[in-house]
Formats: C-alpha cells, structure tokens, sequence
C-alpha cells in the first residue's frame, strides 16, 4: 500500500490524457466531414485523427485500465465500499466501447469521407462528457 498514491496519481494522469483523446478525436472527425471536398486538408486530419488515438488515447486507455486495475487488486475491499464503484465500473465499460467505436469511425473516414454528418458528430462529442460526469461523481461523491 505504500506506492498506492503514486499509483493512484498516475491513474488520474492517464485517465485526463485519454479523455483528452476522446474530447479531441471527435472534434477532428467534425473538420474531416465538413471539410470532405478537400483531400489536401483530410489527408493532413487522417494523419492527426491517426496519431491522437494510436500514440495519445491508446497508450492512456490502458494505462488508466491497468493502473485501476492495481488499485483494485491492493484495495479489494473497495469492491464492497458500496454500490458506487460497480456504477463507475459499469460506466467505465461503455467509455471503453466509446473509444473503439472512435476508431472504426476514424477507419471509416478514410473510405468514405462523407460519413455521417457533422451535427452526428457534434453530438457524438457529447458522450465523453456524460460519462467523465458519472465517473467523477461515482469516484468523489460516492453517492451509492
């Protein structure tokens, strides 16, 4: 228990850089289709759509699921603290189904760049946000 702030610290880091990625991500896909006529500037957004989620949102995402995953196995007990960890849990599944979903869509983009429209996207942004919001408030208010 010794190195568990330290490993918590670094959960906190990871978990802020993969929702960076997942806030940003999103954000690109909407200046890829609204910009679908210009190959010279999707060509250039494929590239950083490529790099934020395989050198950014990957490396954090399991960083952040291993770095959980240690404190769990040092503090079991936590799994009994309390309905409030299975919630977050549970939201944690569908941040992970989120985050593969980015990169079929990334994948998809590069195919066919008219995918979806940009309002779609603007309101698939959205759902990071939602989830961090029930994360944060199952982690540090602890309402179950």
């Amino acid at each position: 228990m010794a190195y568990y702030s330290w490993i918590l610290a670094f959960h906190v880091m990871s978990f802020v850089s993969w929702m960076a990625m997942l806030f940003y991500l999103p954000r690109l896909f909407i200046y890829h289709r609204e910009n679908a006529d210009i190959k010279a500037f999707t060509d250039i957004v494929q590239i950083q759509e490529y790099k934020l989620f395989k050198y950014i949102g990957a490396p954090a995402m399991w960083a952040t699921l291993l770095s959980g995953s240690v404190m769990l196995y040092l503090n079991s007990a936590i799994l009994s603290s309390g309905g409030w960890i299975h919630v977050k849990l549970f939201l944690l599944v569908f941040l992970i189904a989120y985050h593969f979903s980015l990169e079929q869509i990334r994948k998809i983009l590069i195919t066919n760049p008219r995918y979806k429209s940009s309002k779609y996207f603007r309101l698939y942004n959205e759902v990071p946000t939602l989830l961090m919001i029930g994360i944060v408030i199952m982690v540090v208010i602890k309402p179950f």
